[in-house]
């Protein structure tokens, strides 16, 4: 059963692009904007010590929607925040007369960011005599990279080898006997791969053959697999809600993750609807066991785990069949 909203918000989509950018009053290279990747990457400015960057925005709107619809006051803010730094800017743009897109720069301050802040833009309105109503938004926010060399969406996940028994981390020692865990409250989502179990680290860093090699893949799948879904689980938990408790997805990693996974988790919802029935269902218990199949579907696909068990069973079959022979 889909959420029933107590306003309406928009139908049509909102797209937002970054034209161009200046760092202290330099153009960026347009190689380091990612239109399609919607990615603007700073390391290539080979400095730290630099001050403020400025991002040329332009959003499009459903034009005839906005301006025949039930809403007054509308405008539209981009919001640049990241979660390690609890940095959070809102910029108003503006629209001329004679123009159907919305534009503004979108300043963003060295010393206000860690890693990676995440560029959202956002369709404000008045409905009913309440004001701030988010009437819609860009279904996948841009990243500003300060680290990345190259404008690439998708991060590995950080991998950290730590002895679970012996090891420094007094808090790991319970899991001992567990091979990995997933770290999700760092500012990037952590990988931690357990020394102290056999041969692990080994296998997956050191393969040789056909049948290791389809080995580790599936043992690096099935920890991308827990990973997507940790990760889903930590995001659900920590989103941001309206006065009236109409949920918003979060900044960072976390509103990324949500995002990707959404739209395999309730294909036929849109990603508004789909954060709103995700979390009523999580808070409520209803259906939630049928959601964390669902979850675990989308995970997998994400970790690559059904292409890979393929391959680990046909190089199983393979080696069988030589051994056989």
């Amino acid at each position: 059963m889909s959420t029933v909203y107590a306003y309406p918000t928009l139908v049509g989509k909102v797209e937002a692009t970054v034209r161009g950018a200046h760092i202290d009053g330099k153009p960026l290279q347009l190689s380091l904007i990612s239109r399609g990747e919607q990615v603007v990457a700073l390391h290539q400015v080979e400095r730290d010590d630099w001050t403020e960057g400025v991002l040329d925005l332009e959003v499009s709107l459903p034009t005839e929607e906005v301006d025949d619809g039930p809403w007054s006051g509308v405008t539209c803010v981009a919001v640049l925040s990241e979660g390690a730094t609890n940095a959070r800017v809102v910029t108003r743009l503006e629209r001329r007369r004679d123009e159907r897109v919305w534009r503004g720069e979108v300043r963003v301050h060295r010393a206000g960011h860690l890693a990676r802040a995440v560029l959202d833009v956002c369709v404000v309105g008045s409905h009913g005599g309440v004001d701030g109503r988010v009437i819609g938004a860009t279904d996948t926010p841009w990243v500003v990279d300060l680290h990345g060399r190259t404008p690439t969406r998708q991060r590995d996940l950080d991998i950290v080898e730590v002895d679970f028994r012996d090891g420094p981390e007094e808090w790991l020692r319970r899991f001992a006997d567990v091979p990995w865990l997933i770290d999700a409250e760092r500012e990037q989502p952590t990988v931690l791969l357990n020394t102290s179990f056999e041969g692990l680290s080994a296998l997956l860093s050191g393969a040789h053959g056909s049948l290791e090699k389809a080995t580790a893949a599936l043992l690096a799948a099935q920890i991308a697999g827990d990973a997507w879904s940790t990760m889903f689980h930590s995001a659900l938990g920590d989103l941001e809600f309206d006065e009236d408790g109409t949920p918003h997805p979060p900044g960072g990693w976390q509103g990324a993750v949500l995002r990707s996974m959404l739209p395999d988790v309730f294909p036929d919802l849109p990603l508004t609807e789909a954060l709103a029935e995700a979390h009523s269902r999580r808070a409520e218990g209803r259906g939630w066991g049928e959601v964390q199949s669902r979850i675990q579907f989308a995970a997998a696909r994400r970790g690559t785990l059904p292409k890979n068990l393929t391959a680990a069973i046909r190089a199983v079959s393979r080696a069988q069949g030589g051994a056989r022979r």
